[in-house]
């Protein structure tokens, strides 16, 4: 009867001819369209774009890019609307339905193609790229953006009238 082969224990460091793990360094598709839900549709459909250019899909980072624009434009203009729009129950409701509306309208407009396509080509075995700069990133924005936007709606308010 023949041994098994002797496994290297769970702690050791991985050997030195064992292969990196293939493809481009990519952001996790799936986990970037999550942090979406968190952080808004842009940064999930910006990561994507980043990672279609790591691909080397021009066109699909193309689209993406529209994808990008549109996001930022609709969001923008719901942010505004809120601004320059007496309150009111409905557009309460309306605004707090639009982040969601569009993540979801992004994802299987265009997010859950490339989901696929990272794992027809490298299944779970792909590098990968951390979590911490691009977060960090999108929580400044959002900090800066909600300053900004602060700002102008105090002005709307004291606007002569």
């Amino acid at each position: 009867m023949t041994q098994p082969p002797e496994l290297p224990p769970i702690d050791a460091p991985p050997s030195a001819d064992a292969a990196p793990p293939a493809g481009p360094v990519l952001w996790n598709p799936n986990a970037a369209a999550a942090w979406g839900l968190l952080l808004s549709p842009v940064f999930s459909a910006v990561l994507h774009l980043m990672n279609w250019q790591a691909l080397g899909e021009a066109e699909k980072a193309h689209e993406a890019k529209q994808w990008v624009i549109g996001l930022v434009a609709a969001m923008l203009g719901t942010m505004l609307l809120l601004i320059v729009w007496p309150e009111s129950r409905a557009l309460d409701t309306l605004s707090r339905s639009v982040g969601v509306a569009l993540l979801v309208a992004w994802y299987y407009g265009t997010g859950k193609a490339q989901s696929t396509r990272v794992a027809a080509l490298y299944g779970r075995g792909y590098p990968r790229r951390g979590w911490i700069v691009p977060v960090l990133a999108a929580l400044a924005l959002i900090v800066g953006l909600s300053f900004v936007l602060g700002g102008l709606d105090e002005l709307w308010q004291y606007r002569p009238r």
